[in-house]
């Protein structure tokens, strides 16, 4: 469990030294979204944030030069970067066919809609896995709806088949759940299948922690593809972050106290305080500690000026 949040968080950028310091404070069993939080309340940020917050140097050019401005130059990166941010897909196109059609008919409109999600949202790199034998003629016992659509993918280079053969009149075809599971894990990407892999899991121990961190389940409503907000739970990343190299929090938005100024909690109370901005936030046994201090300073002050006079 270690060296999985380990291997997670350096992916992520973040320093090694870092994540030990912070999984040692909370513990192996911490959540992911609490030791991200930590290692941004620490202050450690990853490296590509690192190196963006560094100035840049500029260079004098003179006139007259074909040198690019440092501006220009800029805006193409960032347009680059919008594409490269996002994770690989790797789409179980067996899975998505028969869950658009009722687990009855081979709808290739499903794997349609569930490549054209991905394309809207920018990603560049989308993979469909297809056994070969779907390429033949609908048989009564395998129906087969919107067959040209696969072709079209496979000439976009959307759409790959896995081989399979015939022997003896026997069709052999090779498992191409392990093709989707070993390409996602090469490119870190994403799994997107309602198939839980089992037997894979069981196979690799790498391939169970990917598999239950980058698996992306989805449903079907009226012909739209919709996977879930938190794909990883309530208390996981968001769908955004979760299709996302470079994860990004939402702001903190700070809750007022509910006991406001009765709270008794002093410095370690969580929760806003508005009355304490310009104040030290003390805890009341020390608030009422220093009030004390202060007369009787004041009254030990007079006694010496008594005696002196």
């Amino acid at each position: 469990v270690h060296q999985s949040k380990l291997d997670f968080f350096c992916k992520l950028g973040y320093g090694k030294q870092d994540i030990c310091k912070v999984l040692e404070n909370l513990g192996q069993e911490a959540l992911e979204d609490d030791v991200l939080k930590e290692l941004i309340r620490m202050g450690s940020k990853p490296r590509a944030l690192e190196n963006q917050a560094q100035p840049s140097q500029l260079k004098l050019v003179a006139r007259g030069s074909c040198g690019t401005t440092p501006g220009l130059k800029w805006l193409g990166e960032d347009e680059s970067d919008a594409s490269s941010s996002l994770r690989p897909i790797v789409i179980d196109g067996s899975n998505v066919a028969m869950s658009h059609g009722n687990k009855e008919v081979f709808s290739c409109w499903g794997i349609q809609l569930a490549v054209d999600w991905f394309r809207e949202r920018g990603h560049t790199y989308i993979k469909v896995f297809v056994p070969l034998w779907r390429k033949e003629p609908p048989r009564q016992d395998s129906p087969i709806a919107d067959q040209h659509i696969l072709e079209e993918l496979e000439k976009q280079s959307i759409l790959v088949y896995t081989p399979s053969r015939k022997v003896k009149g026997k069709r052999v075809v090779c498992y191409d759940d392990r093709y989707i599971v070993k390409v996602a894990y090469e490119k870190d990407g994403v799994i997107v299948s309602n198939d839980h892999y089992r037997d894979l899991q069981n196979e690799n121990p790498e391939w169970k922690w990917f598999i239950e961190q980058r698996l992306l389940m989805y449903s079907f409503v009226s012909n739209r593809f919709m996977p879930p907000d938190d794909p990883l739970g309530r208390h996981g990343p968001t769908l955004s972050n979760f299709l996302s190299k470079k994860p990004v929090l939402p702001e903190k938005k700070w809750q007022p106290c509910p006991y406001g100024k009765k709270c008794t909690y002093g410095n370690k109370c969580k929760f806003y305080h508005p009355e304490r901005l310009h104040q030290a936030q003390l805890s009341v046994a020390d608030e009422l500690r220093a009030k004390t201090k202060i007369p009787l300073a004041l009254g030990k002050e007079e006694e010496r000026c008594q005696c002196s006079l």
